[in-house]
């Protein structure tokens, strides 16, 4: 971890234009680990990124701030590097503030660096590193970005209806299907485990109500995703959650980001077979994604997810692997 001291230090952004965003301590009188972060380039046509933005680094758990843990330094940290796709959305940002907070190292491919400038709080790039990438694209994925990756968080999606969010070619087609191919074919063989969010309901695309969400192919595309990467040979988790609740929380900064809670739908229902039906907490999805990293019972496995009122597992490892077996055994 960064120094704490008024000292600066940079998390550099890569990519083709050799962007790079400076992460900068202010003095403050409050001790809320206050920083400015401004984005810069030598390319002339971002020369406009010259601004500056606020955000305070906390941890998920709102009683210990997570940028003043001694123990989170770099010596310290696992030795999983873990790359997220999707990490601007709304499970994606919950999947990447929990995974530093653990002091794992973690890599976002993300269209937009923009996007990433206040989400994620003071880090040096031993924890976090940002590529500018565009899954949709196969050229945009450089072999040099998958260098050294561990395991594989993939959370992107879109709408299933046409909406703005269809803009520049972002259809269900496009990131579901196009965009996984592409993601799962440029792995290197260092990769243990693919996780991959889904939805419920894909193979049902001819029922009610799910031919109705299907419409415009977003189940079929999905269902495409899954099934290239169960063929791809990579060992693999697909989560496929109910529809989501708990944000999104693509327009808040970090502090508010790492205060969500799930309210009181905390239980936990895992199931297989595409037989669950319900809704799904963002903040479950996220947590369900990294414990299935490394947890065997996981392997080669797809769950569907949902939430319910009641007491969860939180972040307990043995309590999710409890429940994974239990779907297995159902």
């Amino acid at each position: 971890m960064a120094s704490t001291s008024a000292a600066s230090t940079f998390l550099q952004f890569h990519s083709l234009s050799s962007s790079q965003l400076f992460i900068t301590k202010l003095p403050n009188n409050n001790n809320n680990n206050q920083i400015s972060l401004s984005f810069s380039s030598s390319s002339k046509q971002t020369s406009n990124y010259n601004k500056r933005v606020y955000a305070k680094a906390v941890s998920t758990d709102s009683q210990k701030p997570l940028t003043q843990d001694k123990q989170n330094t770099p010596s310290s940290l696992s030795s999983k590097l873990v790359l997220v796709l999707g990490a601007s959305g709304g499970v994606g940002q919950l999947v990447t503030a929990s995974l530093l907070q653990r002091n794992i190292k973690s890599r976002l491919i993300l269209r937009d660096l923009e996007k990433a400038k206040a989400l994620f709080g003071e880090q040096d790039e031993e924890r976090l590193q940002v590529f500018k990438g565009d899954t949709r694209k196969e050229g945009d994925l450089d072999p040099s970005i998958f260098e050294g990756v561990t395991h594989v968080i993939c959370c992107t999606g879109t709408t299933a209806f046409p909406s703005r969010r269809w803009d520049d070619e972002n259809t269900p087609e496009r990131v579901d299907w196009v965009g996984v191919k592409n993601l799962i074919s440029v792995l290197p063989s260092s990769v243990k485990r693919v996780v991959l969010v889904s939805s419920i309901g894909v193979t049902k695309c001819n029922e009610l109500p799910w031919n109705i969400m299907n419409l415009f192919g977003v189940l079929k595309y999905k269902k495409m995703g899954e099934e290239f990467l169960q063929n791809s040979g990579f060992p693999y988790t697909i989560i496929r959650p109910g529809r989501l609740t708990d944000g999104p929380y693509t327009s808040y900064d970090l502090n508010t980001l790492l205060k969500a809670t799930a309210g009181q739908r905390r239980a936990v229902l895992i199931g297989q077979g595409d037989k669950l039906v319900g809704e799904a907490s963002r903040i479950v999805v996220a947590e369900a994604c990294i414990q299935a990293l490394d947890l065997e019972v996981t392997e080669n496995q797809i769950y569907e997810v949902s939430s319910v009122e009641g007491e969860g597992p939180g972040n307990d490892t043995q309590k999710w692997r409890e429940l994974f077996e239990a779907a297995r055994s159902s």
